[in-house]
């Protein structure tokens, strides 16, 4: 099973979508908060040089935005 993070904002539409699709597909994730948690920002925008979520994390494999085509590859679904 792959180790997946989502960096999200509770505003978030697409955050939403994207976890919407991990249940839907039965995939286990693991959701920041980064509206409340600087350090997890910080982190966020390390991994991937962009401050917008969601961020997707994917066995070290970063996703920007809701790309259902390239979230489906990093998972093998």
């Amino acid at each position: 099973m792959s180790e997946v993070t989502i960096y999200t904002t509770p505003t978030c539409v697409y955050c939403n979508m994207a976890k919407e699709f991990f249940k839907k597909n039965n995939v286990e994730y693991k959701q920041i908060d980064v509206s409340t948690d600087s350090e997890k920002a910080q982190e966020m925008f390390t991994k991937s040089g962009q401050f917008g979520v969601p961020v997707i994390d994917i066995d070290g494999k970063i996703i920007i935005g809701f790309d259902k085509e390239s979230i489906k590859e990093a998972l093998g679904i």
